[in-house]
């Protein structure tokens, strides 16, 4: 079995001239495997190169890249890098950003049907710069996201209905099993190639048969009267593609009969034969921000510069030509089986459909179809390779016994999904309390006072509310409250000896309770004036009060004592800052003698040549250096209050003067 399938499938298969062997045996899926979630990473690409010429399997390689993100696998590293550059790659990474499911080809094409600009301008192209292709790509995916939040954020009542799209909204590949090939095998067509009253058929399979056709032998081909190059004889059934989109259209005309042809070496190859095409290219998208010139006019309005001049131009030059082909193409188009466009957008889809006089594509035509998958810049090249797609047979091998499994285990988890979401888990929110709702308030309450360092209040809160000196502050679990978890700590740590003398000598707190850090309220001050106020409550409260060694607290020391030191303290820092002062003073005094430069102003109002003064913030600068900030700033209030006086001064004579003159 293997080696007749590696005999079958060696080269790729033409939807429209199957092997005769394999089109007697071909019989169609079950229904649940044709709505199976069949992704493109179980589909083997066995078709037609983008030169519009059949592989011969030769230089097929094994699947050896692929996207995990979007769910589908490439015959080349350069495909896979296209891919990395599309729109349906930078969405899906959106949706995984957000938290949300990926989407498939097709779901990304539905999505941005309905937007005003094509996403053709987002693909890369050789012969086009990259930031400008980056610079579109960015502006659809925002214009797309941008939709979808909107439609989010809006109530389902005011909800505009969506368009109708057309179509059953089926699979777009139609399934079908082989007896010649493993069970695990199952081969795909496009369900677009059929008509809308084969499609409904049950007997698809008959339609199929009957659509095959021989190879013809094309000989050289002739010009037309409308100057086309056409065949010399027909060749059978044609289908017409068109691609519309950021200024750029490519039209083609395609006969469904292949030809036969040979390589260099000798060997024959199926080739598409091209009855005509044509493509246009002109400057309408704005460069680095995307959207069509007539789009942004429609949404700010007309501007007024260069560029858009020559983008509204072009716009109306792009229709007249696209309009002036179609027309020049009406009989072949009539002759099409089908029709397959892409034109997303306001703007394109009325170029191409009207309404206008000498119209020849119609929406209603039940012949019109889009491309069932996602396609790149319209060119040549890109409508050869969507032919190729779209008559390319696909193989897939997938294992159905884990495809239903996979599918079960996917409906388990929407209903358990469905389930939990009608009754959603509330957090369970713990509540407070009356006593801790209080013991938050008297903490809250406390602590600011004694940051404020309001020793009476807080005195009179304590009694009033009838709390403990020694109240631990609430939630204990804070850092705060851990390090500082009394009244007495909280003081002794913001250097406060006013209210540490008053908690101790007037609200009795004990000296030896100590924090979550197992120390006493000495051990957390900060400085000598603190550390005194707990010798002074010693000798005040008396040494039966507490147990002030295990307090840390040293030898009482009596309030006159603690404010002769104080005192003393004070005076020995005004002596050092004195000292400081005059030496400072002195050194100033030889600097600017060795500098030649004196203290008492000049008398004269010129200068010499060559000598350069000192402005008056440089004097006021020399006057300050060795000054701490608050010696500064009174030497600036003095400064102020003499200039103040000089004004009234001034002002004073001058008003007497006036008053004399009169």
């Amino acid at each position: 079995m293997a080696d007749r399938k590696e005999e079958i499938l060696k080269r790729p298969l033409y939807v429209f001239d199957l092997p005769q062997e394999l089109l007697l045996t071909l019989q169609l899926k079950e229904p649940s495997f044709q709505s199976a979630g069949h992704t493109d990473d179980s589909i083997k690409a066995r078709g037609v190169a983008d030169d519009g010429k059949v592989n011969d399997g030769t230089d097929q390689t094994g699947s050896s890249t692929a996207c995990g993100l979007c769910n589908i696998s490439f015959q080349s590293l350069a495909d896979q890098r296209r891919h990395v550059k599309s729109d349906w790659h930078g969405y899906n990474l959106k949706q995984k950003l957000r938290g949300l499911k990926a989407v498939n080809e097709v779901d990304f094409e539905r999505l941005v049907g309905d937007l005003d600009e094509s996403i053709s301008g987002s693909d890369s192209s050789i012969s086009e710069d990259e930031d400008d292709a980056s610079a579109a790509k960015e502006s659809t995916l925002s214009a797309l996201l941008k939709k979808q939040a909107r439609l989010h954020d809006t109530a389902e009542a005011d909800v505009a209905p969506q368009r109708k799209k057309r179509g059953s909204g089926s699979p777009p590949l139609i399934w079908v099993s082989c007896s010649l090939l493993p069970s695990n095998t199952s081969l795909g067509v496009y369900r677009a190639l059929f008509t809308n009253s084969e499609q409904q058929s049950p007997e698809v399979l008959d339609v199929l048969r009957k659509k095959q056709l021989k190879p013809a032998q094309v000989k050289p081909t002739q010009i037309g009267s409308n100057g086309l190059s056409l065949p010399a004889s027909k060749t059978g059934p044609n289908v017409f593609l068109c691609m519309i989109g950021g200024g750029h259209f490519a039209a083609m005309i395609v006969s469904l009969t292949p030809k036969m042809g040979k390589k260099a070496t000798g060997i024959e190859e199926r080739q598409a034969i091209v009855v005509a095409h044509k493509t246009f290219h002109r400057y309408t998208t704005r460069r680095k921000q995307g959207g069509s010139q007539s789009a942004n006019d429609s949404a700010k309005g007309a501007a007024h510069s260069a560029g858009a001049g020559i983008r509204r131009y072009n716009e109306v030059a792009l229709e007249a030509e696209v309009r002036a082909l179609l027309s020049e193409w009406k009989e072949l188009i009539e002759d099409s089986e089908l029709l397959f466009v892409r034109a997303t957008g306001t703007t394109n889809r009325r170029t191409l459909f009207g309404p206008y006089e000498g119209q020849v594509l119609r929406q209603n035509d039940p012949r019109v179809r889009s491309f069932p998958f996602s396609t790149r810049r319209a060119t040549q090249a890109e409508l050869m390779r969507a032919f190729v797609e779209l008559t390319r047979m696909k193989v897939s091998e997938v294992d159905e016994a884990a495809l239903a499994a996979a599918a079960a285990e996917e409906q388990r988890r929407s209903e358990l999904a469905t389930k939990s979401a009608s009754t959603p888990s509330k957090p369970v929110v713990p509540k407070i309390s009356k006593e801790e709702e209080t013991a938050l308030l008297h903490t809250s309450q406390i602590q600011a006072l004694i940051r404020r360092s309001k020793a009476p209040a807080i005195i009179l809160y304590i009694s009033q509310n009838s709390i403990s000196p020694d109240f631990v502050f609430h939630p204990p679990t804070t850092q705060a409250n851990h390090h500082a978890s009394t009244p007495l700590h909280l003081a002794a740590s913001l250097n406060s000896p006013t209210v540490v003398l008053a908690l101790l000598t007037k609200a009795g707190a004990d000296p030896t309770t100590v924090n979550g850090e197992g120390k006493p309220a000495f051990d957390i001050a900060g400085d000598r004036a603190t550390r005194d106020a707990f010798r002074v409550a010693r000798s005040e409260l008396g040494e039966d009060k507490w147990k002030w060694d295990a307090a840390h607290c040293p030898a009482p020391l009596s309030k006159t004592e603690a404010d002769e030191r104080e005192a003393a303290g004070r005076a020995e820092s005004q002596k050092v800052e004195a000292e400081r002062r005059k030496v400072e003073t002195e050194r100033l005094e030889r600097e600017t003698a060795a500098n030649g430069v004196r203290n008492t102003p000049s008398k004269t109002t010129g200068k010499a040549l060559g000598t350069t003064g000192r402005t008056g913030a440089e004097l006021r600068e020399q006057e300050g250096r060795g000054l701490t900030p608050e010696m500064r700033a009174k030497l600036e209030r003095e400064r102020r209050a003499r200039a103040a006086e000089e004004r009234m001064r001034r002002v004073a004579s001058g008003g007497s003067g006036a008053g004399a003159g009169r």
